[in-house]
This record gives structure tokens, sequence and C-alpha cells, in this order.
């Protein structure tokens, strides 16, 4: 483990070494192109933090106004007969939204019904079986500008439907 803890300490500085050393060899103005870089980058999270912001706050709202509450509370009789534990709704509806906000949700699951337990299971393969679409699409779309994201956001909702369901169906057949 320290070999590891070693390598993971020592890559970025390393990368950063030898882009320098590439740099300098290629004569570039290493400096003066690092400074422009922080320029766009500074430039770029500004014109993202509207879009951040909307995102973060509509989170905020959803979760705290009791409005996904509510809506699991309603599917609930609809999920049990399925054999959907309504406890994992939650996670399937911010997962597309927010990564840190469906990993706390994962990690609360986890803690809750044990790393072993169906439900943690299911949270765990969940989580590795979608995306953060709206997410991805704020901040990639965003970056360069797209107004129209309308058929990538189908798409992207789409296929985290499908690593919703899948994760639900492989769950139940190999833990049953």
């Amino acid at each position: 483990m320290s070999f590891l803890t070693s390598i993971s300490a020592w890559i970025i500085p390393c990368f950063i070494l030898l882009v320098l050393l590439i740099a300098s060899i290629k004569k570039l103005p290493t400096y003066e192109l690092f400074v422009e870089g922080g320029k766009e980058g500074i430039h770029m999270a500004f014109r993202l933090l509207p879009f951040l912001l909307g995102m973060i706050v509509s989170i905020a709202i959803l979760r705290s106004s009791g409005a996904l509450e509510a809506f699991i509370h309603l599917i609930t009789p609809l999920l049990v007969w399925v054999g959907i534990p309504p406890e994992i709704i939650p996670l399937a509806l911010v997962r597309p939204i927010s990564g840190t906000a469906a990993l706390g949700m994962t990690a609360e699951l986890t803690n809750t019904y044990g790393p072993d337990s169906f439900i943690g299971r299911l949270a765990a393969t969940m989580q590795g079986s979608t995306d953060t679409t709206l997410y991805i699409l704020t901040i990639y779309f965003g970056a360069v500008g797209i107004q129209k994201m309308r058929y990538a956001l189908k798409v992207g909702l789409l296929a985290d439907l499908v690593g919703i369901i899948a994760s639900i169906i492989i769950v139940k057949l190999v833990f049953g």
C-alpha cells in the first residue's frame, strides 16, 4: 500500500515537470502560456457559475420542499408490487443531476442498510451504472456555448434510465 501511496503523491508533480520539460525543449513560452490558461480558466468559471448555481438551487429546492418524498410516497405501491425498494428512488432521481448528492445518498443507504444488503448493493451498482447527465450537459455545453441540447439530454436521460433498470435487474439476478 505504501508503494501506491508514493506513486499517487508523485504522479501530478512528475506530470507537471514533464509538461514543463517538453515545453522548454520546444522553446515555448511556458510561463506566459500558464498565465494565459489561468485567465481562460477564470473566465470559464465565471461563465459557468450561473448554470452551476441554478442546478444547485434546483436540487436544494427539490429536496427541501418535500416534493421528492411526496413523489416517492405516491409511487411506493407500484414499486413494492414490481419489487423495487422505494428507498432507492431518491438515488435514481438525483443521480442524473448531481454526482455529489448521489454519492451522499449512496453512503447514507450503505450506512443504514449495510453494504451487503440488497439496497446497499443496488445503490452501489446504480451509482456505477449511471452518470450525472444534467451536470455534464451544463458544464460541457455551457463551456462551449451550445444552447440547444435537446437530443443530448434525451439520449443522456435514456441512458440513465437504462442504467437504473439494468442495475435493478442485475442485482436481483445476482443477489436475489
